[in-house]
C-alpha cells in the first residue's frame, strides 16, 4: 500500500500560507507590497479587532482583468517573472504568485479591481480557498482587497495570534516601514473607524520622516552619501553620534525599496558606530541600499525579510565607509553651534577680550596648570597647555573664542553659552576623548610598543581560526602581538602591547581573532586594542571633583572641538549636552510672554 500521497490542492494551499502569513501584519505587508508594485500613487488601509476581523487596503494602481484577477488567485500565477533567469534580478517586491492565493485560503477573502478604462471592474468572492462569486464590480479604478475573519478555518493558527492591540502595533510598524520606504506614496491608516495617521505624497525621505517623527528627531539625524564607493549606492539618514535606542526597532534598512533584515548591514552598522554609541544601544537609521538587483537574492525567505548578498564584504565596506564619513562630516555643524555670535552681546562678552578681569568667574583668575598627563610607555603624554604667557598673547591678539565659558558646575560639568543656548561639557568624557584619539593616532603612526612575557605561552585553534591567523600574522604583530606557528594549529605568543594588562594571554588572543575577524577590511588594526585604550584612557582622564583651571578648561574644549567624533567619549557616552533657549523660557514661563 502506498503511503505518499498527493495532498489536496486546499491542504497544500494552507500548507504555502503558513509560510507566508504569520499573522494580520504579514498580509498587510503583502498587499501593500501588490499596490506599490501597480504604480499606486494613494494607498488606504482599515483594520478591525487588530486586523483578525478585517483588512482591507485599497489603492489606485492600474488594476486588473477579469481574466488576469482570475489567474492571481492561483498559486504561483505572476506578472513579476517569465523564467528563472528573471529570478536573479528581480525589480518589483513581489515575485512569486503566492500571496493573494495564501491569504484567501485561510480567510473569507474578497477582491474587486477595475482598470482605468474599463467600463466596468472585477469582483471575486474566496471563501477558504474556494471561489464562491465571480460578478461585475462597480468600484473605483484600482484594486481593493478585503480580507476578513482570518484562520477562521485554521482555530489552531488562530489561538497563536497575540492580542489586538499587539496585532495593531505590529501591522503600523508595518506601514510605517512601507511609508518610509516609499515616501512618494500617500498613505491613510484607519484602525476601528479612528484615523490613526494620513500620510500625503512627500518629495522626499526628510518630509516623510517628518511627518511621521517630527521635526525634534529629523533634526537629530545625518545625510549619508556614497561617493566613491563603487556600484552600491548608499541613501538615508542616520542618527547622530548619541542618538539610540534600546532596540532595533528605529533600525530601519531598505535594499532596492525592500525593507530587509541582514546581518551584513547590521555588523557594517556597528562597526560604522565604533565608540560612537554606548554599549546595548542600537542607532537610528533610515538606510538604504541601491544596487544592481542581479547582485543581491531576495528569495531566500518566505517573507523576503532575508537577503543574501553576491559581494557581502563590499556591501559591509560601504556601509561602514559611509557611517564613518556621515559622523565625521557632521562635525562642522556641530562645531558651528560654538562659532556662533552670541545672542546678548552685553551678557556673553568672551572672557578675555573686553570684559574686566574683575568681571569674570572666580576660577578664570587662578594661574595656569597643566591636565593631567597620560603616558603610557613608549608615548608621550597629551600635548601641554600654553603657558600663562603664550595664553595671554592668544587673549591679546583677540582670536575669536567659538564658545563663551561661564563657570563649572559641581567640579564636573563645565558651563558655556553660545547662540542657542546654554552647554554643559562633562570634563571627564571630554578628556577621555581627547586622549582616546590622541594614542590610537600616535599607535597608529608609530606602531605599538611590545612587552615580553616571563613565559611564552602556545594555544591551539580550529582549522579555520589557524588559517585566518596564518594569513594575518603581520597585522597583529602591527598590534604589538608577537606570534608564531608552533605546529598545526597552535601558535606561541611571547609579546604584548605594553599598555594592554591581562593575566591571561591565551584568553585575550582568542579574543582578538574573534573580533578582529568581524571587523571590515577597512578598519584600523589597533580596532581590536580600542576597548583596551579605552580602559586605558579612563583610568587618566581628569575625574569629577577635579578642580581645574580656567585656560585648562579652555583648551580641553578646544582639544574636543578638534577631535573626529567630538560629540561622545570612547565609550559612546555625550560629551556635551545643549539646553536650548526655548527649553530655558519654557521652564521660566517666558515664552508665551515672548511670543505676544
Amino acid at each position: 500500500m502506498s503511503r505518499i500521497r498527493l495532498l489536496p490542492e486546499i491542504v497544500a494551499s494552507q500548507v504555502a500560507a503558513g509560510e507566508v502569513v504569520e499573522r494580520p501584519a504579514s498580509v498587510v505587508k503583502e498587499l501593500i507590497e501588490n499596490s506599490v508594485d501597480a504604480g499606486a500613487r494613494k494607498i488606504d488601509i482599515l483594520i478591525r479587532r487588530g486586523g483578525i476581523s478585517l483588512v482591507r487596503v485599497i489603492d489606485d494602481g492600474c488594476g486588473l482583468d477579469r481574466d488576469d484577477a482570475l489567474l492571481s488567485l492561483e498559486r504561483h500565477a505572476t506578472s513579476k517573472i517569465r523564467s528563472a533567469a528573471d529570478l536573479h534580478a528581480i525589480t518589483t517586491l513581489g515575485f512569486r504568485g503566492e500571496a493573494l492565493p495564501s491569504i484567501a485560503s485561510v480567510s473569507r477573502f474578497r477582491l474587486t479591481t477595475r482598470e482605468a478604462d474599463a467600463a466596468a471592474g472585477t469582483e471575486i468572492i474566496v471563501n477558504g480557498g474556494k471561489i464562491d462569486i465571480v460578478r461585475d464590480g462597480g468600484e473605483a479604478p484600482g484594486t481593493q482587497v478585503e480580507v476578513r475573519s482570518l484562520f477562521y478555518n485554521l482555530p489552531a493558527r488562530r489561538k497563536f495570534l497575540r492580542s489586538e492591540n499587539t496585532e495593531s502595533r505590529n501591522i503600523e510598524h508595518q506601514l510605517h516601514l512601507q511609508a518610509i520606504g516609499h515616501p512618494e506614496i500617500a498613505f491613510t491608516f484607519v484602525r476601528d473607524d479612528r484615523l490613526v495617521f494620513q500620510l500625503p505624497r512627500a518629495a522626499n525621505l526628510h518630509d516623510r520622516i517628518r511627518d511621521l517623527h517630527g521635526n525634534k528627531l529629523l533634526e537629530r539625524l545625518l545625510p549619508l552619501t556614497s561617493a566613491g564607493l563603487g556600484k552600491i549606492d548608499i541613501g538615508g539618514l542616520i542618527g547622530q553620534a548619541g542618538v539610540s535606542r534600546q532596540t532595533r526597532a528605529q533600525q530601519l534598512v531598505f535594499v532596492n525599496g525592500r525593507a530587509i533584515e541582514s546581518p551584513v548591514v547590521t555588523a557594517g552598522l556597528r562597526e560604522g558606530y565604533h565608540t560612537a554609541l554606548m554599549k546595548g544601544q542600537f542607532p537610528v537609521t533610515f538606510l538604504f541600499l541601491n544596487l544592481n538587483p542581479a547582485s543581491v537574492d531576495v528569495n531566500v525567505h518566505p517573507a523576503k525579510r532575508e537577503v543574501r548578498f553576491r559581494d557581502p564584504t563590499g556591501v559591509r565596506e560601504a556601509v561602514v565607509n559611509s557611517i564613518r564619513r556621515a559622523l565625521e562630516g557632521g562635525r562642522g555643524d556641530w562645531q558651528e553651534k560654538f562659532r556662533a555670535p552670541n545672542v546678548s552681546q552685553s551678557s556673553a562678552l568672551p572672557i578675555g577680550r573686553t570684559r574686566p578681569i574683575e568681571a569674570q568667574p572666580a576660577f578664570a583668575q587662578q594661574t595656569i596648570e597643566t591636565l593631567p598627563r597620560f603616558a603610557p610607555s613608549g608615548f608621550e603624554g597629551p600635548r601641554k597647555l600654553p603657558d600663562t604667557t603664550l595664553a595671554q598673547e592668544r587673549i591679546d591678539k583677540k582670536i575669536p573664542q567659538q564658545f563663551q565659558i561661564i563657570g563649572v558646575l559641581n567640579k564636573l560639568y563645565v558651563l558655556m553659552e553660545n547662540a542657542d543656548g546654554l552647554v554643559l561639557v562633562d570634563q571627564h568624557a571630554a578628556h577621555e576623548r581627547i586622549l582616546f584619539e590622541e594614542l590610537r593616532r600616535r599607535m597608529e603612526d608609530q606602531g605599538v610598543l611590545s612587552q615580553k612575557l616571563l613565559l611564552p605561552q602556545t594555544f591551539d585553534l580550529s582549522l579555520r581560526d589557524a588559517e585566518w591567523v596564518e594569513r594575518n600574522m603581520s597585522i597583529l604583530q602591527k598590534m604589538g602581538i608577537g606570534i608564531e606557528g608552533f605546529g598545526p594549529n597552535t601558535f606561541k605568543i611571547d609579546c604584548l602591547p605594553a599598555f594592554l594588562k591581562t593575566s591571561d594571554p591565551v584568553s585575550f588572543m582568542q579574543r582578538v581573532v574573534d573580533d578582529l575577524k568581524s571587523a571590515s577590511n577597512s578598519s584600523s588594526p589597533l580596532r581590536l586594542g580600542e576597548e583596551t585604550i579605552a580602559k586605558t584612557v579612563c583610568r587618566h582622564a581628569v575625574k569629577a571633583n577635579d578642580p581645574l583651571r580656567y585656560l585648562e578648561v579652555e583648551k580641553l574644549i578646544q582639544d574636543l572641538l578638534g577631535c573626529d567624533l567630538p560629540y561622545c567619549c570612547p565609550h559612546g557616552r555625550p560629551t556635551m549636552i545643549q539646553i536650548s533657549l526655548a527649553e530655558l523660557e519654557k521652564k521660566f514661563g517666558r515664552r508665551s510672554a515672548i511670543q505676544t
